[in-house]
């Protein structure tokens, strides 16, 4: 069984959170993770900049935090924790490439689910940061086959 919580502390942006966790549920299927929790925070650049300063020391706002859980089973399988995407910062992005906010919220929800996973590109390999550019391009590819 798979369980995603989401929870909308921003009220800027409009968010589909059913979408979002209908994403979230197909990209750990295709990761064969099929039971596994996760919990995604969809918040503003205030409130990611004050957890990335906090827990990464980083005192400025960001895209998408990956929080794994350190402690491993939950009620529905393998909790695998938190991912914090900052709906503004996104909504930034977006319209600077020319693409659709949703579209932007996928990549960064597959990105921070691929970190969730083992997968990481910084302070690693080329090979593995490689890795995780072609997880994520593969299960991009397909969330958007099945849309």
């Amino acid at each position: 069984m798979i369980i995603v919580d989401i929870q909308n502390l921003q009220e800027e942006v409009e968010i589909d959170e059913d979408l979002i966790g209908d994403w979230a549920n197909k990209t750990l299927m295709i990761l064969n993770l099929n039971n596994a929790e996760l919990s995604v925070v969809l918040t503003d650049d205030a409130h990611i900049q004050e957890l990335n300063r906090d827990y990464l020391h980083r005192d400025r706002p960001t895209n998408v935090i990956s929080f794994p859980q350190q402690e491993g089973i939950g009620p529905g399988g393998e909790h695998l924790g938190d991912i914090v995407i900052s709906v503004e910062r996104a909504a930034d992005e977006a319209q600077g490439s020319g693409m659709d906010i949703m579209e932007r919220l996928m990549q960064l929800l597959v990105h921070g689910i691929c970190h969730l996973t083992g997968y990481n590109h910084e302070g690693v390999s080329d090979e593995k940061a490689r890795e995780m550019e072609e997880a994520e391009q593969y299960i991009l590819r397909r969330l958007s086959e099945d849309a």
